[in-house]
C-alpha cells in the first residue's frame, strides 16, 4: 500500500486581517457620517423652532398694535386721540418718538429710508419703538425660562395717506397705518419681522 503525505499547508499571509480592518474602517466612517447627519438634523429643527417662536412673537406685537390703534387700550386719552378717525398725524415724529404719546410713532419718510428700516428694535432704553403692552396694558411672557422669547416684541406705526381718499374732491384727509413689528426667539439674535397695513 502506498501512503500519501497530507497536502502541504499554504502559508497564511494575513489577508483576512487586512479585510477585517478595512471593513472596520468603512463601518466607522459610516457611523461618524450618520452621527453628523443626526446632529445637523437636530440643529436644523432647533433653529426652525426658534424662528417660529420669533415669528409668533412678532405676530403678537402686530395684534397688540391693532389694539393700540383701535382699542380697547388702557393708555391715556392722548394716545387714544392720536388714532381717532384716523385723521391726526400730529403725534407722529420724524425718526420716531421715544416717549409719551409719541412712543413708536414715526412720520412717513418719502425721501430717506423708511423708519422701520432705520429704527433699532433691539433697544429698550429710550427706545423709539413701543413694546408689547406699553399702551394696552397686556402682558407678554418673556425671559430665559424654557422655550420662550428672550424679551417682549416691539413695533412702530407709520401713517400713510389713504389712497381711497387721496383723489376725492372735498374729502378730509384720512390715513391708514403701516405697522412693523419685530419678535425675538429664545436668543436675542434670533429675530422675526412682520408688517401689515392697518385700515379701520
Amino acid at each position: 500500500m502506498k501512503h500519501t503525505l497530507p497536502p502541504r499547508p499554504i502559508d497564511q499571509r494575513g489577508v483576512s486581517l487586512i479585510i477585517v480592518l478595512l471593513l472596520l474602517v468603512i463601518v466607522s466612517i459610516l457611523g461618524v457620517g450618520a452621527a453628523q447627519i443626526a446632529t445637523m438634523g437636530e440643529r436644523s429643527s432647533r433653529n426652525d423652532r426658534d424662528m417660529q417662536v420669533a415669528w409668533q412673537s412678532a405676530e403678537a406685537a402686530l395684534m397688540d398694535a391693532e389694539f393700540d390703534i383701535h382699542g380697547p387700550n388702557t393708555s391715556s386719552a392722548n394716545r387714544r386721540a392720536v388714532f381717532t378717525n384716523m385723521a391726526n398725524t400730529n403725534a407722529f415724529v420724524s425718526g420716531c418718538g421715544s416717549s409719551g404719546t409719541s412712543k413708536g410713532l414715526c412720520t412717513l419718510e418719502t425721501t430717506a429710508q423708511p423708519a422701520w428700516l432705520s429704527v433699532d428694535f433691539t433697544a429698550t432704553n429710550s427706545a423709539k419703538t413701543a413694546a408689547y403692552g406699553d399702551f394696552t396694558g397686556r402682558s407678554f411672557p418673556a425671559g430665559t425660562t424654557g422655550i420662550q422669547p428672550v424679551k417682549a416684541p416691539r413695533y412702530v406705526i407709520e401713517p400713510i395717506e389713504d389712497p381711497a381718499n387721496r383723489d376725492i374732491t372735498g374729502s378730509t384727509t384720512s390715513y391708514i397705518y403701516r405697522v412693523t413689528a419685530m419678535g425675538f426667539g429664545p436668543r436675542a439674535d434670533i429675530q422675526g419681522v412682520v408688517q401689515i397695513i392697518y385700515r379701520d
